[in-house]
């Protein structure tokens, strides 16, 4: 074996150099500028630490600061190893767990010795991180056999850790990282050391409660989360913006404008009160123009399915801890003995719609000549999601789904993906959304399907949205390898909201197995039987959590065609009450959702009230208006005030209440 390894660079050059060299020996050799810059390194695509030697040839890269997706991950990761190390330092005999990088920052899981953690410890942690950091320890890598970790992680009262260390694989080298005496399981990679970190770039922001692995028969532990970034401007945005998204925070809006309502009795299910429900209807009836338009047929499938479909399905072996299961049998109603007897046939409330829209599909011949068959459905769908993940109306049990299926020939799947990706675009445009990004998720390790389908179906996907004129860098493009279904690749697209949240949305994905599966075919024109390639799509998602989404986007001031209330006649004097009225019918004949508030109340305690409820319009009526059959015209906002004739204002709020699709 040579002990020369060579090494190709990003920019295609090559540099030979011994076997062993560290990416940090790399870094040097090229320049004092970048060694000092480097955080870590990609050998053949995966990240490492700059001090971990490289055995072999490899595609060669250093990780910066410029690489900000990258260098985040590890100063998050960096960050969660310093807060467990603080709370160890000040809190002796805290047992630690568990503490990954998120998505905009990190959270550590420990076990408190003697009493929980709350936010009023939070500062003398951070003060403490702060020391670790100034003190600039290196984070050395270790490999140590399973039983050395277990038995350390014992001695030192790490009951936590020794349980998870037993059940890692017996004779694998497990990685540990050490920063002066403190050390922790880890995987890895790390920084060079705990000085990279900014000591103004991370904010411990809350504690909270959570089970030793998810589980509620378990330990309750402490959560600590925080948020960690690369430098202190990085922090500062962060926080503006989570200082926006608290204001524009839905279950609050939700409640001001009198949209809905959860409550226990109904975990994870929403009570949608009449305006939240305008809201919907408004939505709902939009979204089934534009799937009319677009030829899709629209139908409608039950709740309850008998579990012996599910199995035919496959959702049954992969879904069922998500899922309702009913037994089906009537329930003893004596008050002697049990409810269930336990010896009825299982059923389900469906988690999703597909399957049955196969069953659809099945219900009698099908010929090539029918293909594509587009099949809708604002399906009402359950799923069993524990109660620690629900989430306001984003995150839910009950929920409806903007569901449609597409059944074609391999030849109609690019045609049809890409009248998608039209059709979504107009959509997102229309509820004001005018920036997405499109994710291409790639085959996983563990597949269904020969690579020669796998080669054609992402193909397939790529050139749609390539002749829908969205692979560009405006359309955030972009390959996730291994992300995609064990049974097809499929194109995610993500939204961004006002305050720059990515929000993912629309999916379409192929699906070659369930109609395979549950027997679905179509006679081609070789009168042959052939198996449909079925294409899922979502636009919405869900409407629960769109509607959430729309309410933080707009802040509750949603397009005055989406308003639950479009405009509000507020009088000032009892003389006026005769004409609010006339106006009133005048706006509600002509299609606008209007109240009148003709309370003896002042106006300013008027305008206030109606412009926290997100009122578009407020229509003011005094003496003045009601002879020259006026309106003072006052715009959610703070916007200009005008008077304007009685017609005009009718015209113009006609005009502009209309939905996109009947411009």
């Amino acid at each position: 074996m040579s002990d020369l390894i060579t090494l190709t660079l990003p920019d295609g050059s090559m540099r030979e150099v011994a076997r062993g060299t560290t990416p940090a020996e790399v870094a040097a050799s090229i320049g004092p500028g970048l060694a000092k810059a480097a955080l870590a390194a990609r050998i053949d695509g995966e990240m490492r630490d700059l001090s971990r030697p490289i055995e072999g040839d490899a595609k060669f890269s250093l990780v910066t600061s410029k690489d900000e997706a990258d260098a985040l991950e590890l100063a998050r990761h960096d960050y969660a190893h310093v807060l467990a190390e603080a709370v160890q330092h000040l809190f002796p005999n805290t047992q630690i767990t568990f503490g990954p990088s998120t998505d905009d920052g990190f959270y550590y899981d420990f076990a408190p010795a003697d009493r929980p953690f709350t936010d009023e410890d939070l500062p003398l942690i951070e003060a403490e991180m702060r020391a670790i950091i100034a003190r600039n320890a290196p984070l050395v890598r270790e490999e140590w056999q399973r039983d050395q970790l277990i038995a350390y992680f014992k001695e030192h009262g790490e009951s936590f850790k020794a349980e998870w260390a037993a059940e890692l694989p017996e004779g694998e080298a497990l990685t540990i990282y050490r920063a002066g005496d403190w050390l922790d399981l880890c995987r890895g990679p790390h920084m060079p050391s705990t000085g990279k970190l900014d000591p103004q770039a991370f904010k411990l922001t809350r504690v909270s409660g959570a089970y030793w692995r998810g589980d509620q028969a378990n330990a309750m532990l402490s959560r600590i989360y925080g948020t960690g970034w690369l430098n202190k401007k990085q922090l500062d945005a962060h926080l503006v913006r989570l200082e926006e998204a608290a204001k524009r925070d839905h279950r609050r809006i939700g409640q001001d404008m009198d949209l809905f309502h959860l409550q226990a009795e109904a975990q994870g299910s929403v009570f949608w009160h009449p305006k939240g429900f305008v809201l919907w209807r408004a939505l709902e009836a939009y979204m089934r123009r534009r799937l009319d338009a677009a030829g899709y047929l629209e139908v409608k499938t039950p709740q309850l399915m008998d579990a012996r479909q599910w199995e035919a399905s496959g959702h049954w072996g992969k879904y069922r801890e998500n899922m309702f299961v009913v037994p089906d049998e009537v329930p003893n109603v004596d008050d002697e003995g049990p409810v269930l007897t336990g010896e009825g046939d299982l059923m389900a409330l469906k988690p999703m719609n597909c399957p049955a829209h196969v069953l659809i599909f099945r219900q009698g011949i099908k010929s090539y000549r029918d293909l594509p068959l587009r099949l809708a459905e604002f399906g009402c769908c359950h799923r069993n999601e524990p109660h620690g993940a629900l989430h306001g109306i984003m995150r839910v049990r009950q929920f409806t789904q903007d569901d449609a299926h597409i059944f074609c020939r391999e030849d109609q799947i690019v045609e049809e993906v890409r009248l998608f990706c039209e059709l979504l675009d107009v959509i997102y445009k229309d509820l004001g959304f005018t920036s997405y990004a499109i994710k291409l998720a790639l085959r996983p390790d563990k597949r269904f399907g020969t690579d020669e389908m796998w080669d054609r179906a992402e193909g397939d996907l790529r050139e749609a949205v390539f002749l829908a004129g969205r692979q560009g860098p405006e359309y955030g493009w972009e390959e996730l390898p291994g992300e995609g279904a064990f049974y097809s690749p499929k194109l995610e697209f993500h939204l961004t909201d006002a305050i720059g949240r990515t929000w993912q949305c629309g999916t379409i994905q192929l699906d070659y197995v369930l109609p395979e599966r549950l027997d679905a075919s179509y006679v081609g024109e070789d009168g042959a039987r052939h198996r449909p390639v079925m294409l899922h799509r979502a636009i919405l998602g869900t409407f629960e959590r769109f509607i959430g989404i729309l309410i933080e986007h707009h802040a509750g001031r949603f397009p005055l065609w989406l308003a639950p209330v479009q405009a509000v006649v507020a009088t000032i004097v009892s003389d006026a009450d005769e004409y609010a009225e006339e106006v009133a019918a005048l706006l509600t004949r002509a299609g606008l959702r209007t109240e009148t508030d003709q309370r003896n109340e002042k106006i300013n305690y008027k305008v206030r009230e109606h412009s926290l409820a997100k009122v578009p319009y407020l229509l003011v009526l005094g003496r003045r208006e009601a002879e020259e059959r006026t309106v003072a015209l006052r715009p959610l906002g703070g916007g200009e005030q005008v008077v304007l004739p009685l017609a005009d204002v009718v015209a113009r709020l006609a005009s502009e209440a209309r939905a996109p699709d009947l411009v």
